[in-house]
């Protein structure tokens, strides 16, 4: 977990702001070793791709191998740009509530007298028996404001949310498929997320 603490003066990864300090702000981000086990292996298969493409298109003229360029230039972009939307999202946490700042750019900010508590479970991969833990800050009405996978996000940064936010945290120790989930707590969900789904 990298994470930044305000006035505690026990940062592990960076240094809070100003506005941070006087706050108590923990800043969580997402793990850094997921971007490094996809990217790698993306990477090491594109480059060869790539090589192969222009070494193919070469002859064709110039028009084809500048599309080729083109093809590689636009991939690295895309690259680059989705590696630095995953290094700026994060989760703000603090007594006064949550800021996240998404993937995509989004930011959402829940006040803390809307969160009811934080629900940890674990969910079913797909039709596999292996889990994924799931940390949901819920509202009064158990609808969800804040969703943390533990795919992108360790156990020490979920750990984390419930005491930061000074609130009560329910653990279920039976894990649930999607369908099971959408049926005892619809409002957790994506629309989509369970729909056809069956037990395992």
């Amino acid at each position: 977990m990298s994470t930044t603490r305000g006035d505690a003066g026990d940062s592990s990864a960076g240094a809070a702001t100003a506005a941070d300090r006087g706050l108590g702000v923990l800043i969580l981000r997402p793990r850094p070793t997921l971007a490094r086990s996809i990217g790698l292996p993306v990477l090491a298969m594109a480059v060869p791709l790539f090589v192969t493409v222009v070494w193919v298109l070469g002859p064709l003229g110039p028009a084809a191998l500048a599309a080729a360029i083109a093809g590689v230039l636009v991939f690295a972009g895309l690259a680059a740009l989705t590696w630095h939307r995953y290094r700026r999202t994060r989760i703000q946490v603090s007594r006064i509530g949550l800021v996240e700042c998404g993937f995509f750019g989004r930011l959402q900010r829940v006040a803390r007298d809307e969160v009811a508590g934080v629900l940890r479970l674990d969910t079913y991969r797909g039709d596999t028996l292996e889990t994924v833990h799931q940390l949901f800050v819920v509202d009064r009405r158990g609808r969800c404001l804040v969703r943390m996978r533990g795919t992108f996000w360790d156990d020490d940064a979920m750990d984390a949310v419930a005491p930061a936010l000074g609130v009560e945290q329910a653990l279920r120790n039976e894990p649930v498929t999607l369908a099971e989930l959408r049926a005892s707590d619809p409002g957790l969900l994506y629309w989509f997320e369970g729909l056809g789904l069956h037990r395992p």
